[in-house]
């Protein structure tokens, strides 16, 4: 979907929040609230006394790479200057990457990747050899075979992945979230996940001291379609048993489930098994049912199944998109029963895109950033909230001048409240 709103170029947020002023700090930002068609608008601290206890915060653990590296097209000394964005690591090897032209600000202009067959030259002396481009008649994102170990290569010569709005560069650690923690194998997201930036350490002991639990998980994400607003590709996530406990029995309970980025709204429906859930708002603690959505229908995006399968056919049944995944074993049937769908533990590639016809059938609010207009990911804002919803929200968060993109404020989408029952 499109919406109908104008954001003015002064409304990116061109700096980190705690760079904006003394004594600012990364929860420093304003926050949206959506109930319906109904907004309110207030501080990132008063996150606490919005939810309430036994709601379950699921967070995206994965860890910034700085997944920027200068490079030079041709195997002989000179060539043109690229930066190659390091998107996605395959399972046999290859790396999906994007090619781009460099800017004197230091940021970054698309470029056509290919042909295939042509080298960069990386720093340290690695080449890069492209293959073929991950989904066929797509020229941004290209399988790369590197001389090198590409963690190394990052962790020596990268730096993160910076776009036009941005003011200047800054340290990989203005990318991390409180949540990120290291994967054994070096792996990582190419961009941040940035809905948890603002949470700071403090704030996650008040949310857990007022009874709402927090609940990890992982997805990797690829390199963004920052001017095409593409799907998102394949993506590898990790959805542990113990936060597949806490999703099923809070939703058993009556809580609700938050989903902290559209990262970790895609891993948990692509674990999600059962009825498609609604998709648009509903009254607190309503999870109309539906059938069953036809296996891809309205969700496969492109490159779907585009060389990225991970080690065996797995679960994902009814989930609208493919998973291929292992370690699937769950909890029993029963937990949960009645409540839209189950999540089971898994690991493995989603290709799943979530849409209004697709719905939603486990996540019941979700804690976002800001948008454009054109953005792909605003199909997930609408198969959770309604359009009209979103209308209201983008239309006010404009009168109001808020602030867009990953250093920008952020927005929370929760379920109308419905009618309280009377007390016996």
């Amino acid at each position: 979907m499109a919406l109908a709103v104008r954001v003015p170029t002064e409304l990116s947020a061109r700096v980190p929040a705690e760079q904006r002023g003394p004594g600012r700090g990364r929860d420093d930002v304003r926050l949206l609230v959506s109930r319906g068609e109904a907004v309110s608008h207030h501080s990132f601290r008063e996150l606490p006394v919005l939810l309430r206890a036994g709601d379950v915060l699921v967070v995206n653990t994965s860890t910034t790479l700085a997944a920027a590296v200068d490079g030079r097209l041709g195997p002989e000394p000179g060539g043109e200057p690229v930066v190659v964005h390091f998107s996605t690591r395959g399972d046999d090897g290859r790396w999906a990457v994007e090619l781009r032209t460099p800017e004197p600000s230091g940021s970054t202009r698309p470029r056509g990747g290919g042909p295939a067959g042509a080298v960069v030259r990386l720093p340290g002396g690695g080449r890069l050899v492209l293959a073929g481009p991950l989904v066929p008649g797509s020229g941004r994102l290209w399988w790369a075979r590197v001389s090198v170990d590409v963690p190394g290569l990052l962790g020596g010569y990268g730096r993160p992945i910076r776009y036009g709005y941005t003011e200047r560069d800054q340290p990989l650690s203005a990318y991390r979230t409180v949540f990120a923690r290291p994967s054994p194998d070096g792996s990582g997201s190419a961009e941040m996940p940035s809905a948890g930036r603002p949470f700071t350490a403090r704030l996650v002991a008040e949310l857990v001291d007022r009874g709402v639990r927090i609940a990890p998980l992982s997805l990797h994400t690829g390199v963004a379609s920052a001017e095409a607003h593409e799907p998102p590709y394949p993506e590898r996530f990790e959805v542990p048993a113990a936060t597949a406990a806490l999703v099923n029995a809070a939703r058993a309970g009556g809580g609700r489930v938050i989903a902290v980025g559209t990262t970790v709204v895609r891993a948990l429906e692509s674990a999600a098994v059962g009825p498609a859930g609604r998709t648009g708002p509903g009254p607190a603690g309503s999870r109309p049912g539906g059938a069953p959505g036809a296996s891809g229908a309205g969700s496969g995006g492109p490159g779907a199944g585009a060389g990225l399968g991970g080690p065996g056919e797995g679960t994902g049944a009814g989930s609208g998109g493919s998973v291929r995944a292992v370690g699937a074993g769950g909890p029993g049937e029963g937990t949960g029963a009645g409540s839209g769908g189950v999540v089971r533990a898994v690991r493995g590639w989603t290709d799943l895109v979530v849409t209004p016809a697709r719905g939603v059938r486990v996540v019941d609010g979700l804690l976002t950033g800001l948008h454009e207009p054109e953005a792909s990911h605003l199909l997930m804002l609408e198969a959770v909230a309604g359009r009209p919803a979103l209308r209201s929200a983008y239309a006010a968060a404009v009168r109001g001048r808020y602030l867009w993109h990953e250093f920008g404020d952020v927005h929370l989408l929760l379920p109308e409240e419905g009618p309280h029952p009377p007390h016996c």
